[in-house]
């Protein structure tokens, strides 16, 4: 059996066996259904409520004031990773976002655990340092 299966714009056909034909149809079936139940089941008394639901609330869920406390809290974050040299940012960085060991880092970066670990740790206080002279803003 032969299936035109549309990928990236353009309809590409292929042979298929029945099994694989009768498994498409049954997903091509479901997936009527489901959209189908989908339009049903949305009225307009739903689409009100989910407008009044999420009216002032960004993408994932957060206010205006909770997007700009976040904003803020990025800029000192990164105004604190700018006073730092790359060396100590990037191994920071790789060991706070990307939870690398620090003998991962030493291999990544051409180093040892220890120059990796005094990084850290003098990172670590320019953070420290910068809260402890900016602790209410």
């Amino acid at each position: 059996m032969e299936v035109t299966i549309h990928y990236n714009g353009q309809a590409v056909t292929v042979e298929v066996t029945l099994e694989v034909y009768e498994f498409l149809d049954r997903a091509d079936h479901k997936m009527e259904n489901l959209l189908h139940e989908q339009r049903r089941h949305w009225n307009g008394r739903e689409f009100d409520e989910y407008i009044v639901a999420t009216e002032g609330v960004g993408i994932y869920g957060e206010t205006p004031e909770e997007y700009l406390c976040r904003m803020e809290t990025l800029g000192e974050l990164l105004a604190v990773l700018d006073t730092c040299t790359e060396a100590q940012r990037h191994r920071f960085l790789l060991y706070a976002l990307d939870g690398l060991t620090l003998a991962e880092i030493g291999t990544m970066c051409g180093c040892s655990k220890v120059s990796v670990y005094e990084s850290i740790l003098a990172v670590r206080k320019k953070f420290l340092n910068f809260f402890a002279n900016h602790p209410n803003e």
